[in-house]
């Protein structure tokens, strides 16, 4: 019985992640922590950039949590293991799919991955920290609803084809592969 409660700990903490995750997203890295997080939405020059360090302090944090679960601490080890297991995701969804910084290329031609890639393609269609869109990693809103969002907040129907172009030309490029250019927003 206490396996069941160890699992549900772990798949709830992912769940409530993706909520801190976002309000982090939003709050934060968008607020007072723009200094790290600006590096992300500028073009990488390296493999690592500053908003990096964000990942480095969740798991920290989760290290800590699973070091005190150890220690007698329950329920945090398991805790500090969805918060783990969020992390993977968000590796191997956003920095793997949406900014393709694994050694391979893919992007998603249809369903749920399709609309993580593009809502995530969308909240990077604006410059700066300002009138962004989708702060989400693993639960993305509807593109067209999205898009309608932009075009509101920036008066220009072309602010929410940057997306849309960039997957484009993606998908004709000889390769398949998009161009440094389009990878990195």
């Amino acid at each position: 019985m206490l396996a069941l409660w160890n699992t549900g700990i772990v798949l709830l903490t992912i769940i409530i992640m993706e909520g801190v995750a976002t309000f982090a997203h939003k709050y934060i890295m968008h607020g007072w922590g723009w200094g790290w997080h600006h590096s992300h939405h500028t073009p990488r020059t390296g493999a690592f950039e500053r908003n990096d360090l964000y990942a480095v302090v969740f798991a920290l944090l989760a290290i800590a949590l699973i070091y005190a679960g150890s220690e007698g601490y329950w329920p945090l080890q398991w805790i500090g293991a969805g918060m783990t297991g969020y992390g993977v995701i968000y590796f191997i969804v956003h920095d793997g799919l949406v900014h393709q910084r694994w050694p391979f290329r893919y992007v998603p031609r249809r369903g749920y991955l399709r609309r993580l890639y593009m809502a995530h393609r969308l909240h990077h269609a604006v410059r700066g920290r300002e009138g962004c869109v989708s702060f989400g990693f693993i639960y993305a809103p509807p593109v067209d609803k999205l898009q309608a969002v932009l075009r509101e907040r920036n008066g220009r129907p072309a602010s929410a084809g940057a997306a849309r172009g960039a997957d484009r030309a993606a998908a004709s490029s000889p390769s398949g592969k998009p161009s440094p250019a389009s990878r990195r927003k």
